[in-house]
């Protein structure tokens, strides 16, 4: 979530915990009478500055599905490359036999590439959504506890 995100829900936030900081307390109750309609107008502010934040996690699922998608398709040309650059290549003992040699190192190689790239993806995709996880997870620990001062 980004941090102006961040500071705009914690702003709500703060209204809505100035709002009830000033209800009128019923005595003897520990409850207190708050404006129904400035609540539910916080509430409404909250649901609205949340949603981003559910769709920056879906873009960011999306983004990487389509890095994991450019590597193996980059993976997919780097072999057919090595595999083109083998069958362009004069069938003769010693030329063929360096060929095949060059080939298999290149295909490995392109492998060893293509797994390093899908694993990186992959990590730095997951490190995002934990991101997002641990910033979603803390702003419903708020509300949750803001719930229960309401209570």
């Amino acid at each position: 979530m980004p941090e102006e995100r961040r500071m705009e829900i914690l702003s709500v936030l703060e209204a809505l915990e100035d709002l009830i900081d000033s209800g009128v307390s019923v005595p003897f109750t520990g409850k207190c009478v708050v404006n129904r309609d400035e609540i539910l107008d916080i509430i409404q502010d909250i649901r609205l500055k949340l949603p981003d934040d559910l769709k920056q996690a879906q873009w960011i699922k999306e983004e990487r599905e389509r890095i994991l998608a450019e590597a193996q398709q980059e993976a997919d040309n780097i072999v057919k490359n090595a595999e083109g650059t083998i069958a362009a290549m004069v069938d003769e003992h010693e030329i063929s036999r360096r060929a095949y040699e060059q080939a298999d190192a290149i295909i490995f190689n392109a492998k060893k590439n293509a797994r390093e790239i899908r694993l990186g993806t992959r990590e730095y995709a997951d490190d995002v959504l934990n991101k997002v996880e641990e910033i979603l997870e803390d702003t419903l620990e708020v509300i949750k506890s803001n719930r229960d001062e309401l209570k």
